[in-house]
């Protein structure tokens, strides 16, 4: 088993991934992410998108797949963790952990402050590990997102 930075041999199986967990987290009609977004925003002219992923036996079977915000608090980047996945199969096999331990260095070799990320409130078997890591529930705050025809008929306020 080893973790390492995305290639683009891997961008079919990270979608692959992507919608495997889509199913899990019960809205599998609501990604539509396709081989040649993903391979455009990792590895496209100016990529805003990272990946890691997780391999077993030569196969990628897990990812960590991440981007850059900002802290205007402390400064500087953070980084924020938009999916992590690893196949039933694996979980508990110290993958998940590997996947986010390579978030954590990375933002140590790089300066940054942090590493989050957003947990759907019933997936209590994530919390649980998500916990064992150290990581604090940042349950002050509410998460907002605007989007579909809300996000259009905004946008068509602006100047």
């Amino acid at each position: 088993m080893s973790v390492r930075r995305a290639t683009p041999a891997d961008v079919a199986a990270l979608v692959d991934l992507v919608h495997e967990l889509a199913a899990y987290e019960k809205a599998p009609e609501q990604c539509t992410l396709t081989t040649e977004q993903l391979h455009t925003a990792l590895f496209g002219p100016s990529p805003a998108l990272f990946a890691h992923v997780a391999e077993h036996e030569g196969a990628v079977v897990g990812c960590a797949i991440w981007f850059l915000n900002y802290s205007t608090w402390d400064g500087v980047h953070g980084i924020y963790l938009e999916d992590l996945y690893v196949r039933p199969g694996l979980r508990g096999s110290g993958l998940g952990r590997a996947l986010v331990a390579a978030l954590a260095a990375e933002a140590v070799r790089r300066g940054y402050s942090r590493v989050s990320w957003s947990v759907l409130t019933w997936n209590t078997p994530s919390i649980a590990f998500y916990e064992t890591l150290g990581a604090a529930a940042q349950d002050e705050w509410i998460g907002y997102r605007l989007a579909g025809p809300e996000l259009a008929a905004l946008a068509a306020t602006a100047d």
